[in-house]
């Protein structure tokens, strides 16, 4: 440690430990619900959303950078959701090179129910926690802190899109 190192005062550590904390006890408790009710983890659950988004599949590449996750974590949790049937994979038909994340009809069954689950306790343990202004601020934070470290975060492969 050097000299100029800006230490966090006082007020900064308490938020800063009530991030980590809040964060912490938010995403167990949504995955708990999730698990509880539906037998869905929290990042299956997100696997499901983001397919959904995008007409039902997804490129594992794509799907681990916009989760931004390891392309082994999403290997596994695609072959786990694979084994329950709630999404398949297949070979890209555009160079045949590429695998698709596919969501299943119970995949897309099981997001159906599960989601009014996950928005309630989006809400119960957050959004409706605090003003909406307070909300908001911290949507600003967090894509302040996404912009700044997406670009040198191990699980994102930054591409060019194709011309």
């Amino acid at each position: 440690m050097t000299e100029d190192t800006r230490w966090l005062d006082q007020d900064e550590q308490r938020s800063w430990r009530a991030l980590l904390m809040g964060m912490t006890l938010l995403r167990d408790r949504l995955d708990a619900d999730l698990r509880r009710t539906f037998d869905l983890s929290l990042p299956e659950y997100e696997v499901l959303v983001r397919l959904s988004e995008n007409d039902g599949q997804l490129r594992m590449a794509q799907l681990a950078d916009a989760m931004a996750h390891s392309r082994s974590r999403i290997t596994h949790t695609i072959s786990r959701m694979q084994k329950a049937g709630l999404v398949e994979r297949t070979e890209s038909p555009e160079d045949g090179r590429g695998v698709i994340a596919k969501m299943t009809e119970d995949g897309h069954d099981l997001l159906v129910r599960a989601a009014p689950l996950h928005v309630t306790g989006v809400r119960d343990y957050l959004v409706d926690l605090v003003a909406s202004d307070d909300f908001a601020a911290v949507g600003r934070v967090f894509n302040a802190v996404s912009d700044r470290l997406v670009e040198c975060h191990p699980a994102i492969e930054m591409r060019t899109p194709p011309a």
